[in-house]
């Protein structure tokens, strides 16, 4: 992580928000705010990384190795953090999404990712199979309703953008 971060301090992101706000987490999507603190509504769909990781690489690799999948989940989860915040990608989200404020992560912010990636990781692998899935479902139907965006349409609109959806999104 502190390679991570000293990547994404070479790529220009900030430690924190240009908004000098002590606060830790900022819940509005639609403002600057967003990916700048520790936590934001997208911290969930990182939860939802954990879990999905543990779920592919138990299916890959079976119960042999925990401790070799915990590092490869962990390696992509910053992996996603560095190349998240590379400017292909944060154009690629201003264009198709509805990041349309998107500048990318704080450091603070991707660090926050990835720990919230580690409890997602940790909790599937403490919980049974049927706990973890029906936790994802309800995580993803829960920023639907509240934000209009869960990971599953994230990697949909970056993917294969759907104008029906991005008006969906943007409230319309």
């Amino acid at each position: 992580m502190v390679l991570a971060a000293l990547a994404l301090h070479l790529m220009g992101r900030r430690i924190w928000c240009s908004c000098g706000s002590p606060s830790l987490w900022s819940w509005d999507i639609w403002s600057l705010h967003n990916s700048q603190h520790v936590l934001d509504p997208y911290t969930f769909t990182h939860v939802l990384h954990g879990a999905l990781y543990y779920a592919v690489l138990w299916l890959l690799l079976g119960s042999r190795w925990p401790p070799l999948r915990a590092l490869l989940a962990v390696m992509v989860e910053v992996g996603w953090e560095v190349g998240e915040n590379t400017n292909a990608v944060i154009e690629a989200y201003r264009e198709s999404t509805i990041s349309l404020n998107y500048y990318g992560d704080s450091i603070t912010n991707s660090v926050g990712d990835v720990i919230a990636f580690a409890l997602g990781y940790t909790g599937a692998m403490r919980l049974p199979a049927w706990v973890s899935a029906l936790t994802f479902l309800a995580v993803e139907a829960a920023l639907l309703l509240t934000i209009r965006d869960s990971l599953l349409l994230n990697v949909v609109m970056l993917l294969h953008p759907v104008a029906a959806i991005k008006t969906w999104q943007m409230g319309g």
